[in-house]
């Protein structure tokens, strides 16, 4: 698949905030001592099992709320939740990738603003949630310095997520370097920490931008 369009909003909070909403079998990530939970609106494009050719992809927008971990000094991503369109890929992204998906009316659009995104959870017995919002970048484009927060915040090649019985499983996932921009984002609605247990974190989120990257995902593995 390729990710197109993101825009990654990311706010600082206590680590012992995000550490109460973990699994055992994960320790919370900072930077300069910090935990942090990021929203990440994207279009999702050219989406296909491996090896298929890209005209039988499909095109479908997306919404995370994410934070950064390890497990026996192994970095990863850790979803809190996702939202997308597309009832089939989310029940697929369950069964078989053990993300909490839920299906969602997604709208994604360019506009004289940048790019204008609107999400409304609609799955069934969740807790609802919406993020309305319009992003665009600003200033040069520039390839995040290692050990900096642009790419402690943007640059991980794993997730890590739990099966019902709480084993731990991950998956890799394999794409070409980030290339980021600054960004401005307003943002109108986003209950999405309400909806997974968080107060909404105070302050201006530091916000980045990125065009995309082609990317391939393993399959999902127990860790042992």
């Amino acid at each position: 698949m390729g990710w197109r369009h993101l825009l990654f909003a990311n706010w600082p909070v206590d680590p012992a905030i995000v550490a109460e909403r973990l699994p055992d079998s994960l320790s919370v990530e900072t930077y300069d001592g910090r935990a942090w939970l990021s929203v990440v609106p994207y279009l999702n494009v050219d989406v296909r099992p491996r090896g298929l050719p890209a005209a039988v992809g499909v095109d479908l927008p997306e919404l995370n709320l994410r934070t950064y971990v390890s497990r026996d000094g192994e970095p990863g991503v850790y979803f809190f939740s996702l939202d997308a369109e597309g009832v089939l890929g989310v029940v697929g992204a369950r069964l078989f990738h053990r993300l909490p998906y839920y299906y969602a009316d997604i709208e994604i659009a360019g506009t004289d603003r940048g790019i204008a995104f609107a999400s409304e959870r609609r799955h069934p017995g969740a807790a609802p949630t919406e993020f309305v919002g319009t992003y665009e970048p600003v200033g040069d484009a520039f390839a995040p310095e290692p050990d900096s927060l642009a790419a402690f915040l943007t640059d991980h090649y794993r997730y890590y997520t739990t099966a019902r019985d709480g084993t731990l499983c991950y998956a890799d996932i394999d794409h070409e370097p980030w290339t980021l921009r600054a960004a401005t984002a307003e943002i109108e609605r986003n209950s999405l920490f309400e909806a997974n247990g968080f107060d909404a974190p105070a302050g201006t989120p530091v916000c980045y931008y990125s065009r995309g990257v082609d990317i391939a995902s393993s399959r999902n593995r127990q860790w042992k």
